[in-house]
């Protein structure tokens, strides 16, 4: 599989310990940034990542930001794009299973190290559960999305 990251300097050391992770489990990974502890601003990787996701170019995603908010709200502005941030792995795992999410936001402050190798972990290991009332679901979404822009 491979997975588009992106992170500003708030997640980049967190980011690090992922692409590790990954790396370890087999996975290709490519990095959208950044790429040091200097500052740089979440909306231009988070984008980045998400027009990865997209167009097919990575099949899932990963980015990374201080709370994970705001580099999850910018993904969630392209186009095709379900970018769930998390917290705990209840909440990466269903998110796979019921919202079919294509890309995960984290925030570095807000979970340590091993809890995010378990999101990661969670996230990757889940499949949609197609069919039924949550495809249904999904399909509503993207409406939205389609009639919207």
């Amino acid at each position: 599989m491979k997975i588009a990251l992106g992170c500003d300097h708030g997640g980049f050391e967190r980011m690090q310990e992922v692409k590790e992770h990954l790396t370890s489990l087999g996975h290709e990974y490519k990095d959208f940034g950044c790429y040091s502890t200097d500052r740089a601003h979440y909306p231009e990787h988070g984008e980045a990542a998400a027009r990865a996701v997209a167009s097919g170019e990575c099949d899932l995603g990963i980015v990374i930001c201080t709370t994970g908010i705001g580099i999850s709200i910018a993904a969630n502005k392209v186009r095709g794009v379900r970018c769930a941030c998390c917290s705990d792995t209840f909440s990466a795992e269903m998110t796979r299973r019921h919202n079919n999410a294509n890309m995960l936001a984290f925030g570095a402050s807000v979970v340590g190290k091993g809890l995010a190798l378990k999101l990661v972990d969670a996230f990757l290991g889940a499949e949609f559960e197609s069919g039924g009332r949550h495809e249904m679901r999904v399909n509503m979404i993207s409406e939205i999305e389609n009639n919207f822009r």
